[in-house]
């Protein structure tokens, strides 16, 4: 299994993305959404599989690559 393209560790269960990373703009990302982080530890974005960690959560500090891809339960 592939790791995702990137890891953010975050502090809360709720996060928001756009894409915009590594010094792209959010103007060349995609539209914000608002992803829940479950019991699992982490959520992946739909658009751009960007996985977002809680700190201190059982995902957190585990080999990326052994966890399943993670939606936010509204079909993406």
């Amino acid at each position: 299994m592939l790791p995702p393209p990137q890891i953010s560790r975050v502090s809360h269960h709720r996060v928001a993305c756009d894409g915009a990373h590594d010094g792209l703009p959010a103007a060349l990302g995609h539209p914000r959404v608002w992803l829940e982080i479950s019991e699992l530890g982490y959520v992946d974005c739909g658009y751009c599989d960007r996985r977002f960690v809680l700190i201190g959560g059982p995902a957190d500090g585990v080999d990326q690559t052994e966890l399943r891809d993670h939606g936010d339960g509204a079909g993406r």
